[in-house]
């Protein structure tokens, strides 16, 4: 027992440290498998984050999220390994050429088993077709595998503190964003990529493991070449690598898919129809928590019309969410001005993030309090042609946390607002009040309380 916890001895507690760890990672990785196949909280929670990550697409970042993705495809990563491994041996460094290359191939080995043995198809937000299976991210492995090897080894040559923080720093950057890109670019659910994460991890601690070993048997590490000859050709392996790596990246140019909308024909009033389960009478948080019920059923020629009526009626279609917009938003309630196109944290229907979000001013003429609602498109049509979409409204009267708005309790009170706004704009046809769930008391993603009757405002415009 001494000598499994002796520090001194690579077997000891190297090992004994190393095995728990990989154990633990496996365990992980298991857990995350079974929730894939089984928890359908897991299989929601992943769509909804597809979608709420297409919300935030533009194409400047596409075109980031692109180049970055390119440094987890499998011919960049072969010549990366081309380079790295001529470099180890230019500096006689050839004890880590097998355990870099048992983390890269174990790796590839468990990720091609567990597309084929998982099985999963791709998000249908994706961006364009990846021909694989997507459980779990290959990107994600190899960006763990590979590159985590790659800071292992210059954080175990590194002479001073501050280039192995440095090391640290900008490997897991470059390991995060390459997860991410696949996560931007709608290819692979956040389950996959974290799924891919382990099994990098995995295969590196086992690549580590054998390094160590190999070390410990204290080889001789000689120079193939002088100094001046090993530093050249290793300038030249790396332009020619990463050369390579810009030529292929800037003609990668996929063919971006239109995420088309299926029409559902709706017959006459049947709200059944949009609302065949009883949860999809409720908005949801990120998370699947339960929010607000529907409170607005409205019937539109197309999106340009609605634009137009809440135009008509007031109301402002909010800006998406960015950079700018955030810093506007900021500002505003900093000095509680006003942003009359702020933007609106999402709610999720049917795990479909609100596609448009309309506010109006209030008396107080800032940002800080508005009148604000959130629509959904819905794969219906009504039998005349219009598109219907469904939404609910609700009064901010106030900022909490200095990052979100509090909401007034009587959600009611501003549906009966937005409907009267509605119609002093001459456009409804006709309309009808129903119930669609019992009176409800809750709380939104914030935790903010309301309560209501339960009654939808069903609106069919001109």
């Amino acid at each position: 027992m001494k000598r499994r916890f002796d520090k001194n001895r690579f077997f000891g507690l190297p090992v004994t440290l190393l095995f728990l760890a990989v154990l633990y990672t496996v365990f992980l990785f298991a857990g995350i498998v079974e929730d894939v196949i089984t928890a359908n909280v897991i299989t929601s929670l992943d769509i909804r984050f597809s979608n709420l990550f297409a919300m935030f697409r533009d194409g400047d970042m596409t075109r980031f999220f692109l180049f970055i993705t390119m440094l987890g495809k499998w011919y960049t990563v072969l010549i990366f390994i081309t380079a790295t491994m001529g470099t180890l041996f230019v500096w006689g460094k050839k004890i880590y050429i097998i355990p870099l290359l048992l983390a890269v191939i174990g790796s590839e080995a468990f990720t091609f088993l567990g597309k084929i043995i998982i099985h999963r198809a791709r998000p249908e937000m994706a961006m364009y077709i990846e021909h694989s299976f997507s459980f779990p991210s290959g990107h994600a492995t190899i960006a763990l595998a590979f590159y985590g090897f790659l800071v292992y080894m210059i954080f175990r040559s590194a002479s001073t503190r501050k280039m192995k923080i440095n090391t640290i720093f900008i490997g897991g950057t470059i390991i995060f964003l390459i997860g991410f890109s696949r996560l931007y670019l709608g290819v692979h659910y956040v389950s996959d990529v974290v799924g891919g994460y382990l099994v990098g991890a995995i295969w590196l601690m086992i690549g580590i493991s054998v390094s160590e070993w190999i070390r410990s048997m204290k080889f001789e590490e000689k120079l193939n070449y002088s100094r001046y000859k090993a530093k050249t050709y290793t300038i030249i392996l790396i332009l020619l690598s990463f050369i390579f790596y810009l030529l292929v990246a800037a003609q990668y140019s996929p063919n971006i898919l239109s995420n088309a909308i299926i029409q559902k024909s709706l017959n006459g009033d049947k709200v059944d129809d949009v609302f065949y389960k009883e949860t999809d009478k409720f908005t949801k948080t990120l998370f699947g928590n339960t929010q607000e019920p529907i409170s607005f059923m409205l019937y539109a020629k197309n999106d340009i019309e609605l634009k137009k009526i809440f135009n008509n009626a007031g109301w402002y279609l909010s800006d998406e969410a960015s950079l700018s917009s955030m810093f506007e938003i900021s500002k505003a309630v900093l000095i509680n001005g006003q942003y009359l196109r702020a933007p609106m944290t999402p709610s999720f229907w049917n795990k479909l993030p609100n596609g448009f979000g309309f506010e109006k001013p209030d008396k107080s003429n800032g940002v800080r309090q508005r009148h604000h609602v959130r629509f959904w498109k819905t794969d219906y049509v009504t039998t005349t042609g219009k598109r219907v979409y469904v939404g609910t409204a609700s009064f901010d009267s106030g900022i909490k946390w200095g990052i979100t708005h509090r909401i007034n309790p009587s959600i009611d009170s501003e549906r009966e607002f937005l409907f009267q706004d509605l119609k002093s704009t001459g456009k409804i046809m006709k309309y009808k009040k129903q119930k669609l769930v019992e009176p409800t008391l809750g709380q939104n993603f914030s935790g903010d309380q309301f309560f209501t009757d339960g009654k939808m405002y069903i609106v069919d415009f001109k």
